[in-house]
């Protein structure tokens, strides 16, 4: 069966709000099952990554259940939370700094946190490059952006594996143990998403500077890092 044609604009932001409010109380272990809990290694290693000093504010854009954020506080950093969706921010209880908010309008002032992590969620945003300028103008100069994203494997073996089980036995999971609708979308949802070069030009474009991409353990998933410049 395929797929229904993909959302866009306002339908996109208000789809993609609705869908993670029915998913929230499953998110986490759907998460675990379909990564093999390999998406907490990758989180730390991106929060790590920052490389700012105790006690720095971190912004946690698409925050979700809370993965990301906790991993940061756990690192000594003080992390706030922030989610186009209530649900899955009501989840995360123990997430102690947590703001409802689009991500294209955040309610922060100019320059007030000193880094910004973003987990997987890229493709879900409305207009990815306005999301990206305004992670930028909440970021000071000098702050540091640490974004993960699904990839997929360039060689053949390793991506027809990935396909496999990302297109196919994902939504099976999901529909399991959560939202079968929902699961079947986010496998589609990476045809929002740029490539790696064209990220890479947006994040200068609107005022990053030292972006670096690496894929990770083949290319089953990536990681941007860039500084804000001054």
């Amino acid at each position: 069966m395929s797929n229904p044609p993909l959302p866009r604009g306002a339908e996109k932001t208000r789809h993609v709000r609705a869908m993670f409010d029915d998913i929230a109380p499953r998110y986490e272990l759907v998460n675990r099952l379909v990564t093999f809990g390999l998406d907490a290694r990758w989180r730390r290693r991106a929060a790590r990554d920052l490389r700012l000093p105790p006690n720095a504010v971190v912004l946690d854009v698409a925050a979700g259940t809370g993965d990301f954020t906790r991993e940061l506080e756990r690192q000594g950093l003080r992390a706030v939370a922030t989610d186009l969706s209530f649900n899955m921010l009501a989840v995360a209880r123990d997430t102690p700094r947590r703001v409802q908010a689009d991500a294209a309008h955040l309610p922060f002032g100019d320059g007030s946190v000193d880094g910004v992590t973003c987990g997987y969620a890229l493709r879900n945003f409305t207009d990815l490059e306005a999301t990206l300028a305004e992670v930028a103008r909440v970021l000071r100069p000098g702050g540091r952006l640490s974004v993960l994203e699904v990839a997929e494997p360039r060689s053949g073996l390793w991506r027809t594996g990935f396909r496999l089980w990302f297109r196919h036995v994902v939504p099976i999971v999901g529909a399991i143990f959560s939202d079968r609708s929902a699961y079947r979308y986010l496998p589609a949802s990476t045809a929002y998403l740029p490539d790696a070069p064209e990220i890479r030009a947006m994040l200068g474009r609107v005022g990053f500077r030292a972006i670096n991409h690496r894929r990770i353990l083949g290319g089953l998933s990536q990681q941007f890092l860039a500084t804000r410049s001054a």
